[in-house]
């Protein structure tokens, strides 16, 4: 591995380990829309290789979505974790038949989530440390 290599790997994992858990949800969904994009190309030259591997990483970033989501704090996600649900299966689908059309459907369905994601992130109020008195 080279040097920049390196450096990059280690800033991502710091990025992770230190962001908070609204900003890891956009980083997801961000990655989840790239990979998608990217097995959409690499079905089209077709690369099947690095298609069926953008996928199965895709797949993998949903399952980590749908895990992350509490439905005892948050009731109303039910149909948000279904919506994962059928996106898995989807991708699943696109995978074993090699089909950029289901592909660019879940991307459709990510896209606007990803925003919202980013939107509600954006609005989040930081937490400051309060000032010691002396």
């Amino acid at each position: 591995m080279t040097y920049a290599a390196a450096a990059r790997a280690r800033y991502a994992q710091e990025s992770v380990g230190t962001a908070s858990p609204a900003r890891l949800v956009t980083m997801l969904y961000d990655r989840l829309v790239r990979d998608l994009g990217a097995a959409e190309l690499a079905l089209a030259v077709p690369d099947l290789e690095s298609a069926h591997h953008q996928l199965i990483h895709a797949q993998d970033i949903v399952r980590e979505l749908a895990a992350g989501l509490d439905l005892s704090l948050w009731p109303e996600g039910e149909g948000l974790a279904s919506l994962y649900d059928w996106l898995v299966k989807r991708l699943t689908e696109a995978n074993l038949r090699k089909d950029a059309a289901v592909v660019a459907e879940c991307r459709g369905i990510v896209e606007p989530l990803r925003e919202a994601w980013h939107d509600a992130a954006a609005a989040q109020v930081p937490v400051l440390p309060q000032a010691a008195h002396a």
